[in-house]
């Protein structure tokens, strides 16, 4: 995989203003982005409470952090979502972490499927 060397230090001063102090430790690079999952549903429409194995893993999520973009295998990628977005993400993508006891998921910004608007 090919990606471009991008002045970050530019990119990190841009993003300590981000929403949540807690993600300053975690800087996407590239074509990631850093999602929180928002809260999975506790009951069904019909009023069934779900147990916690039983709660399907949410796939909305809101954007904490995005990586600058650049080239990433060859092609240049321009993001195109923008912290404070609500998203729908891949069900499977990306990569769980666990920062200041907060869950963040890091995804490749294909892995994000749609815009919540």
């Amino acid at each position: 995989m090919t990606e471009s060397k991008t002045d970050y230090s530019a990119y990190l001063k841009k993003i300590t203003n981000s929403k949540e102090e807690s993600v300053m430790k975690l800087v996407p690079l590239f074509d990631r982005v850093v999602l929180k999952q928002l809260v999975a549903e506790e009951t069904t429409k019909s009023g069934i409470v779900l147990p916690g194995q039983a709660k399907e893993k949410p796939q909305q999520a809101e954007v904490i952090a995005v990586g600058p973009g650049g080239v990433v295998d060859g092609k240049e990628v321009t993001m195109q979502v923008k912290v404070g977005d609500k998203v729908i993400y891949s069900k499977y993508s990306g990569t769980e972490v666990e920062v200041e006891e907060e869950k963040y998921v890091v995804v490749k910004q294909n892995d994000i499927l749609a815009v919540i608007e």
